[in-house]
């Protein structure tokens, strides 16, 4: 059994391999009548997309997305959608070496030792390519709740986070680490180019915030909303750690601490803090929903790594290609589609309990 499909009430279906001729996603539950267009979706994919900078893999792929079903004259019909995006840029033959041995850190073994062969090319499924689909998915559910807001950014790198002092949420665009504090994306271009050089990778940190969630979003016990949002991340490729609020350092604090006063307001209660990330029993308080996630380095890299071969036999694999010295910096738009799609699920879901 293979799962391929995420969500309940509004579902995605991601297909393709990364070299294979295309990838894709198929989404399901979408009300009808949602104006939408492929111009909607692109500038989503065009944050993800590869080689719009030195710091991330030359692979040049467009990532120009098609509809092939589920819109007619401009809106949902509220039939599946069917999205595709051709891949136009491989390269199989920098793959020889990883058909014969497996990329420590890499999927290569678990996928030989579950199916008993692989794609090797790139990593098949478990390549980053397949997170385009996710994105292109992520960008339909937000038309579902254009009352939400959603901001992803990068934290830190290799270690190296930013200043919260100096966050500035324009600045996010305006680099090519999706930073927001300009101080930090100056350190980190010497940080990773030194990396890159060195045939090299290394790790990062997301950060996300969605505003606008209305308080009663999710559900309790088997179908939390912080639940879903972690395993929703925690699906992404290269995706090691997941924390919803204060996640790990609320279990430094005391209960006075970590508790989110309320007083009262004007339309609701008015939080005096947010240690647990907008999230209170599974469900939405309707303050900012907050999460941080972890990437680990690049498991494709120039550096020699001791591993074996199909036989069991030592040797050592060096990966040749086009990689990214740090896949994180293209994981935010990745983490922000897929908070997207949980909080649409979860919308409609919410609809179809509570009217």
């Amino acid at each position: 059994m293979s799962y391929n499909t995420f969500g309940h009430a509004f579902r995605f279906t991601t297909w393709g391999e990364s070299h294979g001729p295309a990838i894709g996603a198929v989404v399901d539950g979408c009300p009808p009548g949602i104006a939408i267009t492929e111009s909607d979706l692109q500038p989503f994919l065009d944050q993800r997309r590869p080689g719009t900078s030195r710091f991330t893999t030359q692979r040049q792929e467009p990532d120009q997305v098609r509809i092939l079903s589920g819109v007619f004259e401009g809106r949902t019909t509220g039939t599946p959608i069917s999205l595709m995006i051709d891949n136009v840029d491989q390269r199989s033959k920098d793959y020889s070496d990883v058909a014969k041995a497996y990329r420590p850190g890499h999927a290569d073994y678990a996928y030989d030792a579950k199916y008993g062969f692989r794609d090797y090319r790139g990593g098949g499924r478990s390549s980053a390519r397949e997170t385009a689909s996710r994105v292109a998915a992520g960008a339909v559910a937000r038309l579902v709740i254009p009352e939400v807001t959603i901001t992803a950014w990068v934290e830190a790198i290799g270690g190296d986070a930013i200043d919260p002092a100096n966050f500035d949420a324009d600045e996010i665009a305006r680099n090519p680490f999706f930073c927001p504090d300009p101080v930090a994306a100056a350190r980190w271009e010497t940080l990773v180019d030194s990396a890159r050089k060195a045939g090299s990778s290394l790790g990062a940190v997301i950060g996300c915030a969605a505003t606008g969630v209305p308080a009663g979003w999710g559900a309790p016990l088997y179908a939390k909303l912080d639940a879903e949002l972690a395993a929703a991340c925690m699906g992404i490729n290269a995706v090691k750690g997941v924390e919803i609020g204060d996640g790990f350092t609320a279990a430094t604090l005391r209960g006075e601490d970590n508790a989110d006063a309320m007083r009262p307001g004007e339309n609701g209660p008015a939080f005096l803090a947010n240690h647990a990330g907008g999230i209170a029993g599974g469900i939405a308080t309707g303050q900012p929903i907050t999460l941080r996630v972890a990437f680990k380095p690049t498991a494709s890299i120039l550096t020699p790594v001791e591993t074996i071969d199909r036989s069991g036999a030592a040797t050592e694999i060096m990966t040749k290609g086009r990689h990214d010295p740090c896949v994180g910096i293209r994981g935010a738009p990745v983490v922000a589609a897929m908070v997207a799609l949980v909080l649409a699920d979860h919308k409609l879901l919410h609809r179809a309990q509570v009217g």
